[in-house]
């Protein structure tokens, strides 16, 4: 069976077709929750970012550009600038803890090293910048290629290579004290 690609469906989405968002919905919902989520911390802010993402999806599909950027990259980059806007709004970002990933048959006592490491390095995070942080979960959580997540943050891959380069170092720093 041959899969519709998600630029097609974007072509689709355009044209009101409801099954076509929601195929893209059904794709790509994960990674942009998981973006937004590291984004913005476990807050009750996230959903509502996401639901405008997708929003966006429906109401401003004709403005996307095949040649510019994958469809991940565009929706992407409505979360990044959705996520940067309300930070800046309302200049504070309220972190709780995620909820722990279970690994069948996992010892509790490395479940919750596991979770505690996961929370730590969280935590760190939000203390980056938000270009830092931004980069780091796009290339390192999102797994995006550096040309991906350039176009996202709307800067060169130097200068991309560069912020992952600072926010890396900021992350050890913060993560190495105590």
């Amino acid at each position: 069976m041959l899969q519709v690609t998600d630029e097609a469906l974007v072509v689709q989405v355009t044209l009101g077709n409801r099954d076509a968002y929601q195929q893209l919905l059904s794709r790509q919902l994960s990674p942009m929750s998981h973006y937004v989520t590291r984004m913005m911390g476990h807050n009750a802010d996230t959903e509502d970012i996401l639901q405008e993402v997708f929003l966006r999806l429906w109401t401003h599909a004709d403005r996307y550009k095949p040649e510019v950027a994958k469809v991940s990259t565009w929706l992407h980059s409505i979360a990044h600038h959705l996520c940067i806007d309300h930070l800046r709004k309302h200049q504070r970002l309220v972190l709780t803890a995620a909820p722990p990933e279970t690994i069948g048959g996992e010892e509790p006592d490395a479940l919750l090293s596991r979770s505690d490491a996961n929370s730590r390095v969280m935590q760190a995070l939000t203390t980056l910048p938000e270009r830092q942080r931004s980069a780091i979960i796009l290339c390192h959580y999102q797994e995006l290629s550096n040309k991906d997540a350039a176009s996202i943050l709307e800067v060169s891959v130097d200068a991309l290579e560069s912020l992952l380069a600072r926010g890396r170092r900021n992350l050890k720093t913060r993560l190495d004290t105590p």
